[in-house]
C-alpha cells in the first residue's frame, strides 16, 4: 500500500509538471548557479526532546551554505550553553555540535541536463554529524531537488548511515540503517520590499538501524521533524520552531534517555552577513 501510494505521488507530481521546464542545464557553464550565505543564530529551546532530558538550552550557531561548480554545501556548528548558566540542560555536558552536509550535483558532473518531471537537478549527497562527546556519523546516498506545488524547491536525500562512534554502542565502525531527510524555504507573505516571511524546516527519518536492535532501550527508527515560521529582512531574521520528535537520537521514549518523543519548541534571532 505504501509503495502504491508513492508511485501515485510521482505519477501526479509528474503530470503535473509535465508542460513546465525546471531544468538545471550546465552544459555551458557549471558556475551559473553559484551563491553563497552566512549568518549567526542565537536559539532558544523550550522541551526539547534530546536524549538524557537535555530539553532547555540557549545556545549560539553558525550557519552557512552555498553552491560553487558541482558542488552545493550546507552545515552549521552550535555552541551549547552560550551563556555557562545552571538553568541549561547541557551545562557542564556537551559543549559543541557540527552537521556538514555537502551534495554533488551530477548534472552539473556530467554536463548533462538529468531533470525529469518535477526533479531539477540530482546529487550525490553526504552527510557528517559530530557530537563532543564520542557521536560521529557518516551518512552517503543519493539527493535531489524537487518542484513540488506551493512550496516550490523542496530538497529530500536518501541516505546510508555509518556508524564511527557512538558512546561506545555495539554498532559503532558498522553502517546501521537509513536516514531520509527533506528540507525546504517557502517564502509565503511579502511585507514590503525588504522583508517577508516563510515556512522553513526540515523532515529527518531514521530507519532500519537495528545492530543494537537487542537493547531494549533503543528503536531501529526515529523522526525529528522542525516546522519554522520566521521574518525576514536583509540582514535580520526572527522566527519560532515548533518541533516533533518520535524515540529522539534512537532511544525509546520513557527509557533510560528519558523524554525522547513530544513537542519542542524552539525561538531564534539571527543576523546575516
Amino acid at each position: 500500500m505504501f509503495k502504491k501510494t508513492l508511485s501515485l505521488i510521482a505519477l501526479t507530481l509528474c503530470l503535473i509538471y509535465s508542460n513546465r521546464s525546471f531544468s538545471a542545464d550546465y552544459s555551458d557553464n557549471i558556475h551559473k548557479n553559484d551563491f553563497k550565505w552566512f549568518q549567526f543564530n542565537l536559539l532558544h529551546s523550550v522541551n526539547n526532546k534530546l536524549p538524557f532530558n537535555n530539553q532547555n538550552d540557549t545556545f549560539f550557531e553558525m550557519e552557512f551554505g552555498g553552491r560553487s561548480g558541482i558542488l552545493d554545501i550546507y552545515g552549521f556548528l552550535d555552541v551549547l550553553d552560550i551563556f555557562d548558566t545552571t538553568k541549561s540542560d547541557l551545562h557542564n555536558k556537551d559543549n559543541l555540535f557540527f552537521k556538514f552536509a555537502p551534495k554533488i550535483s551530477l548534472d552539473a558532473a556530467t554536463g548533462h541536463d538529468l531533470s525529469i518531471g518535477p526533479i531539477t537537478e540530482w546529487y550525490i549527497a553526504t552527510q557528517t554529524n559530530v557530537g563532543d562527546r564520542s557521536l560521529f556519523e557518516h551518512f552517503i546516498g543519493l539527493g535531489a531537488d524537487v518542484q513540488v506545488p506551493w512550496f516550490g524547491k523542496v530538497s529530500p536525500k536518501l541516505m546510508a548511515r555509518y556508524v564511527r562512534e557512538n558512546f561506545g554502542a555495539a554498532n559503532e565502525r558498522k553502517f546501521d540503517g537509513y536516514l531520509l531527510s527533506i528540507t525546504w524555504f517557502k517564502p509565503f507573505y511579502v511585507i514590503d520590499d525588504k522583508s517577508f516571511v516563510t515556512y522553513q524546516g526540515f523532515f529527518d527519518y531514521t530507519f532500519a538501524a537495528d545492530k543494537i536492535s537487542d537493547d531494549l532501550d533503543r528503536t531501529s527508527s526515529s523522526l525529528a521533524w522542525y516546522n519554522g515560521l520566521y521574518w525576514h529582512s536583509e540582514r535580520y531574521a526572527a522566527g519560532y520552531g515548533l518541533k516533533i520528535y518520535k524515540d529522539m537520537g534512537l532511544f525509546k521514549d520513557g527509557g533510560i534517555a528519558g523524554e525522547t518523543s513530544g513537542v519542542g519548541h524552539y525561538f531564534v534571532l539571527t543576523y546575516k552577513f
